[in-house]
């Protein structure tokens, strides 16, 4: 398997090529940009694209699907049913457990909702998993971007669907940097919390403008923070760090 990724410098959104071989077959998954780089991987390696596989519906994950259609026309755009009518390109969907095949790649999209309704990672052959905007190194996605389901969906979709998958699993997050489930079960300080391994913080404080606990003021991947926080009525959430304040 060959993967090439390019990042959005002003969004830290990835885009990624994933190959079979040398002159092979490629797809595309999500399509935020910069694409232009990855076009020219397209070319220099003689790769025919077959797909554009889609995340979310999310702008920095699909801004530049247009200019990837103007090189390979008529290349099938697929995401979620749940998404597609929210992505004016998309052709067809993607049904989770439906194994999608590009030369000898097999792609498995796994429904892993929270960030959005209908967000799905993707698992190329059995080792590597792309997880959009759910699971990323050192932290967790945010469930209060548009479109967004809860907290119960995400933490299920982490816990039970990507980290149950083999410890040597390759995580290819949506934003900035890769990693793997061993390393996620290892360190991810909201994971640690959910295995019992870490406590629940427990400190007063102001979330969104309304009084909760916060349970633990995590790392995000832009280099801010991301906050667990408990309301009032005994709900969790997860809401952006700078939204919080503590005391």
């Amino acid at each position: 398997m060959i993967v090439e990724r390019s990042m959005n410098d002003d969004f830290l959104s990835n885009t990624y090529v994933v190959a079979d071989e040398p002159g092979g077959h490629a797809v595309m998954i999500d399509a935020g940009g910069p694409v232009a780089p990855l076009l020219d991987f397209l070319d220099r390696g003689q790769l025919t694209l077959t797909h554009i596989l889609l995340t979310h519906h999310h702008h920095d994950h699909v801004s530049q699907i247009d200019d990837v259609l103007e090189r390979h026309p008529g290349v099938p755009v697929l995401i979620h049913e749940l998404e597609r009518d929210r992505v004016p390109q998309a052709t067809a969907t993607l049904t989770p457990g439906e194994t999608i095949e590009s030369g000898a790649l097999q792609i498995t999209p796994l429904h892993t909702p929270g960030h959005t309704a209908g967000m799905l990672s993707l698992l190329v052959d059995g080792t590597d998993v792309f997880t959009g905007d759910t699971l990323f190194k050192g932290s967790v996605g945010g469930v209060r971007a548009p479109g967004h389901t809860t907290y119960a969906d995400l933490k299920t979709s982490i816990m039970d669907k990507l980290l149950a998958l083999p410890a040597s699993t390759r995580i290819h997050p949506g934003h900035t940097d890769p990693t793997t489930v061993a390393d996620e079960l290892e360190t991810n300080r909201f994971v640690r919390i959910w295995r019992g391994v870490d406590p629940e913080g427990d400190q007063p404080c102001t979330a969104m403008g309304e009084p909760a606990t916060l349970i633990l003021l995590g790392d995000d991947y832009d280099g801010g923070h991301k906050a667990w926080v408990r309301w009032r009525d005994g709900s969790d959430d997860i809401v952006p760090g700078s939204q919080v304040s503590q005391g």
